[in-house]
């Protein structure tokens, strides 16, 4: 299934839509792209509204992940 993934890393930003299979969650996927990284430090959004990580993605959700600190700000 495709979802629209918004990543605003390193304050360039790029949106893309991706696949993502069945059934995968918010935390499945920040794991994936953001491999690394602390969940804590960013602010999880799901067609716009804060997610768990838990949360089951369906198709055409609009998945965003924005750092709470700017390195270098």
């Amino acid at each position: 299934m495709k979802v629209l993934y918004i990543n605003n890393h390193g304050g360039g930003g790029f949106a893309d839509h991706i696949d993502v299979p069945e059934g995968a969650t918010v935390q499945q996927l920040f794991d994936q792209r953001m491999s690394g990284a602390a969940p804590e430090g960013y602010l999880i959004r799901v067609n716009r509204q804060h997610a768990a990580a838990d949360q089951v993605l369906v198709a055409n959700d609009r998945v965003s992940f924005t750092p709470t600190r700017i390195e270098g700000a």
